[in-house]
């Protein structure tokens, strides 16, 4: 029996597709869910529903009963970082109690200077539910996967198309931009072959892209020029306010631009290619299809 976490979110649903489209038969797939309401589609596929939450420990045992493999998408819960650490732990602790042979756990692509990055305490939450998955005595591959490729509307602005400027304070900072559909389908190439046991996987795009070139390729798609603008962070968040952004993204912008400036998701691996057997989708791709 295969369970995947966060089932009803947009990794977890995938990965469930994946892993049928690979064969898997629904009466060996459970997926984990806060709210069974929300998971009628999953039923109707023949997949187990099984109700459970990161922070109830007796949920997560009783959800986890019979499970050999074990998909730990990683929390987005959007307070306190460590909160995600505790919820990962949590997690991995009843898994353990219930007998849970194997874990896949989704963490983040990181370089070994994280902790002077702004986005380090993000990244530390990783680190350490990394550490604790080893240290549980439980059989483990970790998915060190790339930033998302859909973040890249998000960063350039939904008026992009309108205005002709992307604001964002990336300076010339490269980031390995990668499909989560794609990454999903590793996942689910994971928990499908043998062999991954013990072993970290960074799963990042052939390629990095900087704003430059991103705004080129939007250009590119629209028929018109994109102007990218690296502005100094006092600058940017001065008119993200004047634009009536609410402050939580505007930290949320400028945490991310401060990464990809400082290269910390300058990460290039091949591995993500091996699994999918295809070179993964490009940024100029993704921008045609969005665009």
């Amino acid at each position: 029996m295969i369970l995947v976490t966060g089932a009803t979110g947009q990794f977890g649903s995938k990965a469930i597709d994946h892993l049928l489209s690979k064969g898997v038969r629904p009466s060996e797939i459970s997926a984990l869910v806060r709210n069974e309401a929300n998971a009628q589609h999953l039923k109707s596929r023949g997949v187990e529903v099984r109700v459970g939450d990161y922070t109830d420990y007796d949920s997560l045992v009783k959800a986890f009963q019979g499970v050999d493999k074990l998909l730990l998408v990683s929390s987005n819960d959007r307070q306190a970082v460590e909160n995600r650490t505790a919820q990962h732990i949590n997690t991995i602790k009843a898994a353990k109690e219930a007998n849970v042979k194997y874990i896949v756990y989704t963490s983040f692509v990181r370089k070994t200077n994280f902790e002077d990055s702004s986005i380090a305490a993000f990244q530390n939450s990783h680190a350490q539910t990394e550490a604790y998955l080893i240290d549980s005595g439980i059989d483990y591959t970790i998915l060190q996967n790339g930033i998302y490729l859909e973040m890249i509307p998000v960063f350039a602005g939904e008026k992009v198309a309108e205005t002709g400027i992307i604001l964002f304070p990336a300076k010339d900072g490269k980031a390995s931009y990668v499909l989560r559909e794609e990454l999903a389908e590793a996942a689910a190439h994971v928990l499908t072959t043998e062999g991954h046991e013990k072993q970290i996987y960074s799963l990042t795009n052939s390629t990095s892209v900087s704003f430059s070139e991103i705004a080129k390729a939007i250009g590119n798609q629209l028929g018109k020029d994109v102007n990218y603008q690296s502005l100094e962070v006092d600058l940017f968040e001065s008119k993200m306010k004047e634009f009536g952004v609410p402050d939580l993204y505007i930290g949320m912008f400028t945490m991310w631009a401060m990464a990809q400036a400082q290269g910390t998701m300058d990460v290039l691996n091949d591995t993500l290619e091996g699994f999918l057997g295809r070179k993964p989708t490009t940024m100029s791709e993704f921008v045609a299809h969005i665009y």
